[in-house]
């Protein structure tokens, strides 16, 4: 029996009632019925549950649903986390940046092959824990991580214990990598670029909802973009389909979509983090918006060469300073400032962020935000930090590479990690079959002021 995991009532309610607990909404009525019913108290591992629920389960399931859209939110998180552009801009006060460098073509090739790289690396641990992370690292020789995972060597115990992603397995670990394959990832990008040859810095939400219904199968978005897709099927208009029983506006996955819309705005990251809103809010709200603004504005800075500080001032000077998005980019920041081995920083991040989804993006931006200040522009020290950290590893992965790709320069990134890339791409988005990355970073130049 086929179970569509991020859609069904039942297992999308669990996840809701842990969502409005952090935002401090009232949902101790509705957690009740639900229990009462015998509604599991805890969200299905994986986005579905084994079984369908009985039909009584699944209509009180979406009725609960549709009740909490309608409980209020608590007025210090409206002050603190603001959703309207205006409001989140209000205190925007980014740094000064050069305009695009004469070197700017090299430092977008960078940014795509970096991106790719990023991901490349996290894509055959993804959702290993990371004692399973750090455990198949050491068994077959490569931690701290040196170069892409291999199984090479691995013990077929642990590797039983702690299996590899399934899906990525068979064309992610070293002795399988035979260019960069498809990923959500890498498409989200190529949509963003056919969105800026489109429609250039007049697209709308309108137009990315467009764009994904054109370009994108259903199957090919989860969480909160799978719950938006649903919603734009079902009628709701692009600047509601992300509000609609939707329990993971908070998650990371506008976080992945936005650093095109930062290479295209070199040195102007208020223009890259409205672009960012743009498309975010089909999907997400809040700090899963703010996670697109960031890392839009910081790749704005990126390929303008600025040094790794400057970029992530450059992103925090588009997040309101006082919600929580701000606060896990501040901690990943103290920790890759402070004196804590690797390994015990990352220990503390999980310490404090582990109680969230893997997906959420608060423990990945703190996650990211380390990475970054630690590894210092360094590429093979920034990806193989983000990596290793666990949690959502191929998107951190991928734009912690982005970022170090574009503060490197594609001629000078580390041929061990760039050279299997062997500058191809697969995707199934069509209009960029047969994609090759110097091609893709002649493309965005063009489409840039």
């Amino acid at each position: 029996m086929m179970r569509l995991s991020w859609t069904q009532p039942e297992d999308l309610l669990p996840h809701a009632l842990v969502a409005a607990d952090l935002d401090g909404r009232d949902t101790a009525g509705l957690r009740a019925r639900w229990l009462a019913a015998g509604g599991p108290p805890e969200p299905a591992p994986g986005g579905a549950s084994p079984e369908p629920a009985p039909d009584p389960l699944r209509a009180l399931a979406r009725e609960l649903l549709a009740e909490l859209d309608r409980v209020p939110d608590p007025p210090p998180l409206l002050a603190d986390e603001p959703e309207d552009l205006d409001a989140i801009l209000a205190e925007a006060a980014p740094p000064d940046l050069p305009a695009a460098p004469d070197d700017f073509g090299d430092r977008v090739h960078g940014a795509w092959l970096g991106r790719a790289a990023g991901c490349l690396l996290g894509k055959p641990v993804e959702k290993l824990p990371l004692e399973g992370i750090r455990a198949i690292a050491r068994d077959t020789g490569n931690w701290p991580l040196r170069t892409y995972f291999t199984e090479t060597g691995l013990d077929p115990a642990l590797a039983a214990k702690h299996p590899w992603n399934r899906r990525s397995r068979p064309t992610s670990l070293l002795e399988n990598i035979d260019g960069m394959p498809e990923d959500d990832d890498l498409n989200f990008p190529l949509i963003a670029l056919a969105l800026m040859e489109r429609h250039g810095r007049a697209c709308t939400t309108a137009d990315v909802a467009q764009a994904w219904l054109d370009l994108l199968p259903g199957g090919r978005v989860f969480t909160a973009e799978r719950i938006a897709y649903r919603n734009l099927l079902d009628g709701h208009e692009p600047d509601r389909a992300g509000r609609v029983r939707n329990p993971f506006r908070d998650w990371i996955g506008a976080q992945i979509r936005a650093d095109l819309y930062g290479w295209t705005a070199p040195g102007d990251p208020l223009a890259a983090a409205r672009l960012a809103w743009i498309d975010a809010r089909l999907s997400h709200g809040r700090n899963g918006i703010y996670g697109a603004m960031f890392v839009a504005a910081a790749s704005a800075a990126a390929v303008t060469g600025a040094p790794i500080d400057t970029v992530l001032a450059t992103g925090l000077a588009v997040v309101p300073p006082r919600s929580r998005y701000a606060a896990a980019v501040r901690r990943g920041i103290e920790l890759g400032r402070g004196d804590l081995h690797d390994d015990a920083a990352v220990d503390a991040l999980h310490a404090e962020y582990g109680h969230l989804h893997w997906v959420h993006v608060l423990p990945n931006a703190a996650l990211l935000a380390f990475a970054l200040t630690r590894g210092a522009g360094d590429f093979h020290r920034t990806i193989t930090l983000a990596v290793s950290g666990g949690w959502d590893t191929d998107s951190v992965g991928a734009t912690a590479g982005a970022v170090t790709g574009a503060l490197t320069g594609a001629e000078a990134l580390p041929h061990e990690w760039i050279g299997p890339l062997d500058d191809r791409l697969a995707t199934s988005v069509p209009g960029f079959a047969g994609a090759r990355f110097t091609a893709l970073a002649i493309r965005t130049v063009e489409v840039s002021p």
